[in-house]
Parts: C-alpha cells; structure tokens; sequence
C-alpha cells in the first residue's frame, strides 16, 4: 500500500492533543444552538471564503442573496462560481471522503459550466506559477488516476489520526493536481469531508474560512513540504490554524457578543427602516429566535417602535 510521505514530530502530537480536547468543549456549546441555521451561515461564510482564494470578488451579502434567489448584478462566471459551490454544499453530508466516485461527482457539481471536463480527471499537464516561474509541475495525466487511487486506498486503510489523514490527503490532493481547475476549492472542501468524519462540528468550522485567513501561509506549508518531500510543514500549518479557530470559538465572550449584536440591529435598522427579522438574521449571523429577543428588548427599553404591520411597516429609532 502507497504511503504518504510525512513525518509526525512533538509539535504535531502536541496540537493532536490540544485539539481533541477542545473538539468536546467546542461541540458541547454548539448543542445549544440552531443547527439548521448555523448550517445555512456558515454556508454562506465558506462559500464566500473558497471562491474568495480563487479571486471571485462576491461578498456574504451577495452571495446570501443568490442563496435566496435574488436576482444579483454582478459577473456571470462569479455568479456561476456560487451556484455551483451552492450545490456542492447541499449534498455535502451525502458525500463519501472514501469514494472516488462522490470526489468525481462533488467536482463535476463544483465546475459545471465553468470549464469541459467538469467530473473527469484531466488528460494535459497543468502545473502551478507565480508568474512565468514554475512553483508545482503537477505529475503527467495519465498518472492521475493511479495516483488518485494510491491516496484513497491510504485514506480508506491507514490507522492514523483522522487529523492527520485529512491534512494529508489536502496536500497529496494539491500536489497530483487532478483536474484542469477547481483542485483548490475541491481539496479544501475534501479535508472538511474528511474532518466532518471526525466530529460533525467539522461542518461549521471549514478549512476554507481557516485558509482563507492565512492564504501566503498555506502557500508557503506547501511549497515548503515539496522541497522537502515531507509534508509535515503543511499537517502542523493545517492543525495551527484547526487550533486557532477552537480557541477562538471558545473563547468568545457570551456578554460582548450579544451587546455587540444589538449595537450591529441598531445600526442596521438606521440603515435600512424596513429591513425584516429574516434580512437581520442573515446580516448578523444570528438565528431569527436571537433577533426576535433582541428586538424585543430594544422595544421594551423604548429604543426602537414599529410603525405599521409587520409586511409592510418601517422601525423607528426612538433614542
């Protein structure tokens, strides 16, 4: 069986560690809060976050837009970009990491429309550049599909840590390259899939939205694990930025996120008298039961009164 090559030194034991301990601590707290609507913005968050590495300029707000079916002005291509991340997204809990078949049908879904061969590996060299200067000649085409197969016997077989197993399989993913376009998204979205196995909370807390926070970063633990021809540089990049995100989930102070989200109502009604419950909910990322409490309390200090019915009505800022 083909292995990987990548070595597990202290630091990533270490991070393995912190991670899982954190993984319950973090799920516990997402118990408490609607799933349904977390799914939907978090969605929203990286879909935008993905496409945003591969230069489509759409923000959330566009983005939630064409998620409800609104008509958005804005380039074709990036429009078709969100859709088809739209649909990928709908299936995700469907796809299996351990099938070539579901990463077939989840890139067909992600670049239809976009480019020929959407759902089939490629049949000419591609390779990566910044510039004129060669970063990544990918391996020949006719490799792909043995190489493809090596990485997801490894995946189905290998006893590491699922940790360990997906960021792997993102780098092994980048550097075979397997389709003409798309391999980015698809082996971001790969790694959540992979991740998701691990704990479902994986689902709200994408690899996309992490890297897309550190992109030179996650270019530099690539290029880095190729020189070296281990990719132990891109495993503890990856699990950092895993890290990184727990804690700051943890750490989130209950009080400043909800006088931080009346404050953001507040300005939000200032700027738009008729925006709705849904519109604020959207806008805030918040679900519609946080907003109705809020509105509610705004209502009973005497902020904000509501002039009209609720169709058809315009709020007022009273103070």
């Amino acid at each position: 069986m083909y292995k990987p090559p990548f070595s597990i030194g202290s630091k990533i034991i270490h991070l393995i560690a912190e991670i899982s301990a954190l993984i319950e601590r973090h799920a516990m707290r997402m118990e408490q809060s609607d799933k349904l609507f977390l799914r939907k913005i978090n969605r929203i968050k990286t879909i935008q976050g993905s496409l945003a590495i591969e230069g489509n300029t759409l923000s959330e707000n566009l983005i939630t837009d064409i998620l409800d079916g609104k008509t958005v002005v804005a380039p074709l291509r990036e429009i078709q970009e969100v859709k088809n991340a739209i649909k990928v997204y709908d299936v995700f809990q469907t796809l299996n990491p351990y099938d070539v078949t579901d990463l077939l049908k989840a890139h067909k879904l992600m670049m239809e429309s976009l480019i020929d061969r959407a759902g089939q590996f490629r049949t000419g060299g591609v390779g990566v550049f910044a510039g004129e200067r060669p970063i990544h000649i990918a391996p020949p085409a006719d490799k792909v599909p043995y190489l493809i197969n090596d990485l997801f016997e490894w995946l189905q077989k290998s006893d590491d840590h699922l940790l360990i197993k997906s960021c792997v399989f993102h780098y092994e993913f980048e550097f075979i390259h397997p389709f003409i376009d798309g391999n980015g998204r698809l082996g971001r979205l790969w790694q959540s899939l992979i991740l998701s196995q691990l704990h479902p909370l994986f689902e709200h807390l994408p690899v996309e939205n992490m890297v897309f926070k550190n992109q030179q970063q996650y270019y530099d633990a690539i290029n880095k694990s190729s020189e070296a021809t281990d990719c132990c540089f891109f495993i503890e990049f990856m699990l950092e930025e895993i890290l990184v995100t727990l804690q700051e989930k943890q750490n989130e102070s209950p009080i400043d996120t909800v006088n931080d989200t009346v404050n953001d109502t507040v300005k939000l009604i200032i700027d738009n008298p008729k925006i709705t419950f849904d519109e604020l909910a959207f806008r805030l990322k918040k679900s519609r039961r946080t907003i109705s409490r809020i509105i509610k309390k705004l209502q009973e200090e005497g902020k904000i009164i509501r002039k009209g019915s609720d169709k058809n009505g315009v709020w007022e800022i009273l103070q």
